[in-house]
């Protein structure tokens, strides 16, 4: 089974992070939701309440994968939380896959240079800052450089989810999410 982390705060993009969730789930991965507010239920960029099953502090170990969800000021917080730069950073140093959606690529990996020998993508407004962070930007809905995947935002939430089974359990099994969900 794979062990995958979620992290969520206050301004999340909800359909990035309820896709990358319940596409994960659906293929057999364990998923952890975790909050890095200082409470466990955030409130989204919509106004819908998430709950995170732990704080990230309290729910550290290795990761398959760590998927990102943009959203603002989500990402921003995302990008502010200590122990959970510090998982990313883990998780990158170890080759062990790193996923990002829409502002996130930009906000929390770019702004902390994780990104300057990637190609990667992101939300269409952030590119720009992107193009000064990453080694490439490009404009593919969904993009993999090795252990990173990125995607540009609510849109491509599926697809983006998507390759992340097919990363994690293959291509069948991502096929086989992908009919069930009508998404093919």
């Amino acid at each position: 089974m794979a062990n995958v982390l979620v992290p969520i705060a206050d301004g999340s993009e909800e359909i990035e992070a309820v896709t990358i969730i319940d596409v994960l789930v659906r293929a057999g991965a364990e998923v952890t939701v975790a909050s890095v507010m200082e409470h466990s239920q955030i409130i989204a960029s919509r106004g819908v309440k998430l709950d995170g099953s732990c704080l990230i502090g309290s729910c550290g170990r290795d990761w398959d994968l760590i998927a990102l969800p943009g959203g603002l000021p989500g990402a921003d917080h995302l990008a502010q939380s200590g122990p959970l730069m510090e998982l990313v950073r883990q998780q990158l140093a170890q080759q062990r896959l790193l996923a990002a959606i829409c502002a996130a690529p930009a906000v929390v990996l770019g702004r902390h240079g994780l990104l300057a020998d990637r190609v990667a993508t992101c939300y269409p407004g952030f590119q720009e800052e992107l193009a000064s962070q990453a080694r490439a930007v490009s404009v593919e809905r969904v993009v993999e450089d090795e252990n990173l995947i990125t995607s540009q935002g609510p849109g491509t939430a599926m697809e983006f989810s998507l390759a992340l089974v097919t990363r994690l359990f293959g291509s069948e099994k991502a096929a086989a999410v992908a009919d069930g969900l009508l998404s093919r």
